[in-house]
Parts: C-alpha cells; sequence; structure tokens
C-alpha cells in the first residue's frame, strides 16, 4: 500500500513540478517508469499475497531502473537502442500485465 501511496504521491510531484530531463537522458526516462512501474505492481502483488518484504521491494525498484537503463545504454553504444528499448518495455509489460491478473485473481476471486 505504501509503494502505490508513494507512486501516486510521485505522479501528482511531477505534475505540479514538472521537472526538466536533460537531454542524454530523455531516452532512459520511458524504460525507467516501465521498470519502476513493474517493481510496483510486484510489491502491490506480494503485499496481497502477504509475503511483501520492504527490503526486497527497494532492492527490486532500483535494480529494475538500473538494469533497464543499463540494456537501453548497452543497446544505443551497439547502435540497437530502439530494439533493446522495444524489447525492454515487452518483457516488463508482461511482467505488469502478469502482476495485474494475480491482483484482479486476488481481489475478485476470479
Amino acid at each position: 500500500m505504501i509503494a502505490a501511496l508513494g507512486m501516486l504521491a510521485g505522479i501528482v510531484l511531477g505534475i505540479v513540478f514538472q521537472p526538466n530531463i536533460p537531454h542524454g537522458l530523455e531516452p532512459y526516462l520511458p524504460i525507467a517508469v516501465v521498470a519502476a512501474l513493474d517493481a510496483v505492481f510486484g510489491g502491490l502483488r506480494a503485499y496481497l499475497d502477504g509475503i511483501f518484504d520492504d527490503k526486497v521491494f527497494v532492492v527490486s525498484f532500483v535494480s529494475n531502473v538500473v538494469i533497464a537503463a543499463g540494456i537501453v545504454y548497452l543497446g544505443d553504444q551497439l547502435g540497437v537502442g530502439e530494439q533493446l528499448s522495444t524489447g525492454v518495455v515487452v518483457v516488463l509489460g508482461i511482467r505488469i500485465f502478469s502482476n495485474v491478473a494475480a491482483i484482479r485473481r486476488h481481489l475478485f476471486h476470479a
């Protein structure tokens, strides 16, 4: 629940303050957001399953973002940044939908 509230607070703060992202980091922002959303939905699923651990959540959150950005950086260095970005988004998207489906099953027993 804390993760969901933190995500909501982050969204509100982002809308209010509208931070400027350096041009060099712009390709990594969407990937970082998708990776962070994967960690948030995974944390919410773990909370509903009764196995949430805040240390695991923080490590998952940070490592998801760092690894996803690292993969995109590597792709940029190899000249295939767009393809690896798409791959990361697809993989994390599948994980997000899987977690959301588990959350839905838990909440609605369906």
